[in-house]
């Protein structure tokens, strides 16, 4: 199996500068990305690393997007010791106590304050709802012992469903409003997620099991017990996977990767331009 430089999650981050480049960065108004994901099953045809390869791959899409609009943005290596409750009961799924990651998230987010870095927009490559309110619960702690403008860069129907205020200052939120599309959920390791592996690492894919996989056939009832996690999700899927990975293809892995880079990037503009609104010095740093 050959390697190519977009399977390195530290490809492109801040971990292949030198301090006095990461400096200048800060000095010159950069702003970081930094990808929360977790180490966990993803069914018989996907890596375990599945969602840490596609959030870093996002950040680089929306880095480039950013450059484009005359931002500069770092990529901060991806964090992906996160929090597991859906996949718990399968092996090489690994998960952390939540006030750890916490705690861990809080003090990364004030080193990268001390450096001069104003903004550090966070992202989840895992839908565990404990997972995510973690990662705002990191950026809230942060928020509050350091001066930096951290938050949680999630789409509004992830807010609601695990429970945050869509106007809670800690979320900058990108994507449309919409309700869920009709149809069996489609959640972990289906149609989405595969087409997404197939357009950006084909190779760690294993297309002869993908291929023969059926639908996993569920429904939202299915889904509530699933989402108890452990011994219930296991049950629920013995296989692993949400959804109808057979039905994946890297076309629309491609289509669904330039839209979430977008809708981010836009959010992310978006929110520096109303901060340089409200402190012309702060805009000019980020102009660079």
């Amino acid at each position: 199996m050959s390697r190519d430089e977009t399977r390195d999650v530290f490809a492109g981050t801040l971990a292949e500068l030198t301090w006095h480049e990461v400096d200048q960065a800060a000095r010159s108004g950069a702003v970081l990305l930094w990808a929360f994901g977790v180490i966990e099953q993803h069914g018989p045809h996907l890596p375990t690393g599945t969602d840490v390869y596609l959030p870093v791959a996002r950040l680089r899409g929306v880095q480039e997007l950013l450059a484009e609009r005359g931002l500069r943005a770092l990529i901060v290596p991806p964090y992906y010791w996160g929090i597991n409750v859906v996949s718990g009961a399968f092996p090489a799924s690994y998960g952390v106590r939540p006030e750890l990651m916490r705690e861990v998230m809080a003090d990364l987010l004030t080193g990268m304050a001390r450096d001069g870095f104003r903004h550090v927009f966070c992202f989840s490559g895992h839908g565990d709802a404990l997972h995510n309110r973690t990662i705002h619960d990191g950026v809230r702690t942060a928020s509050e012992r350091a001066d930096v403008d951290a938050s949680f860069v999630t789409e509004p129907a992830l807010a609601r469903r695990i429970g945050l205020d869509p106007d809670d200052p800690r979320l900058t939120l990108c994507g449309p409003d919409e309700p869920p599309p009709e149809g069996p959920p489609d959640v972990h390791a289906g149609r989405w997620e595969t087409s997404l592996m197939m357009h950006l690492h084909p190779g760690l894919v294993r297309e002869e099991v993908r291929a023969r996989l059926e639908p996993s056939g569920l429904g939202p009832s299915e889904l509530a017990t699933w989402r108890k996690g452990y011994e219930h999700a296991r049950r629920v899927t013995p296989d692993g996977y949400f959804g109808d990975p057979a039905a994946a293809s890297a076309g629309e892995g491609h289509r669904i990767q330039a839209a979430a880079a977008e809708q981010a990037a836009d959010a992310i503009a978006l929110r520096l331009r109303r901060t340089a609104s409200s402190n012309p010095h702060e805009g000019r740093r980020n102009h660079g």
